[in-house]
């Protein structure tokens, strides 16, 4: 068995996943009975307990020595199971696009300063993208990356990408986040989002948006084309298969005001 190299940082963990046990298992408990609970020193239990309230994740009544679990943890739990949710109802969407046109199909979501593939159809085709679940890919460079900041104010777009280098993945790649939020403004119009060969040669992506019950963007649903398959005259029914599509994800997660009928 591998060794760890950080035993504080474990021992650490098993604390706070033990008092979060311990919290959901009563209501509301004082410092002294959790660390005898726990077998902790009561400075240890009351270090822990602090920090987790910093972080939301436990309450405090008053001043009292009393502390309870917040709605942090349910919070973290909902988004599980909507993603959960979303791949269950995406897979039914993207198999009908995928028999209609054979090609390549992507579901992604947002993850720091990347977008991370969470389900996908290959395409029937012998050249086809490469791909795999859970690779990661840039925002800025990425149709999928595009539909998921199109709802996001200019601010929280700056300060995501204020410490991401621009990578020239091409000779199309965006150079900058003032040219990514003017493309933005483009795809918030059109309510989908285009990567003519930015993050790979030869490689031209269209993606819509998915949104949960709050009417936020959680997803994207993309397809993709080797660019000597691609038909331009064709770019309309595309866009129109993934936003049927989209919007009947959207609509099983509880969203009723799709931007495009």
């Amino acid at each position: 068995m591998e060794k760890t190299t950080h035993p504080e940082a474990v021992s650490s963990v098993l604390k706070v996943f033990s008092i979060l046990q311990a919290l959901g298992d009563q209501k509301d408990i004082g410092v002294s009975e959790l660390s005898q609970r726990l077998m902790m020193s009561k400075a240890t239990t009351y270090r822990f307990l602090q920090t987790m309230k910093m972080q939301g994740y436990v309450a405090q009544e008053d001043e009292a020595d009393k502390y309870s679990l917040t709605l942090k943890l349910f919070e973290l739990g909902s988004k599980s199971l909507e993603y959960v949710d979303l791949i269950s109802l995406a897979d039914k969407e993207m198999q009908l696009i995928s028999e209609k046109t054979n090609e390549a199909l992507h579901l992604g979501a947002l993850d720091e300063t990347s977008i991370i593939y969470i389900h996908k159809i290959d395409s029937n085709y012998n050249l086809r993208m490469q791909s795999k679940i859970g690779r990661r890919n840039p925002i800025y460079s990425t149709a999928i990356g595009k539909v998921l900041l199109a709802d996001k104010e200019e601010s929280f777009i700056r300060e995501k990408l204020s410490h991401v280098e621009f990578i020239k993945h091409t000779e199309k790649t965006l150079e900058n986040t003032d040219q990514l939020l003017s493309e933005l403004q483009v795809v918030k119009e059109q309510h989908y989002a285009e990567d003519n060969q930015e993050q790979e040669p030869g490689l031209r992506c269209i993606a819509a948006p998915i949104y949960n019950r709050f009417g936020t963007i959680i997803a994207g649903l993309s397809i993709s084309f080797p660019t000597i398959r691609f038909d331009e005259k064709r770019m309309p029914y595309y866009v129109g298969l993934l936003h049927q599509s989209s919007k009947n994800i959207s609509n099983q997660l509880g969203y009723h005001d799709y931007p495009v009928k």
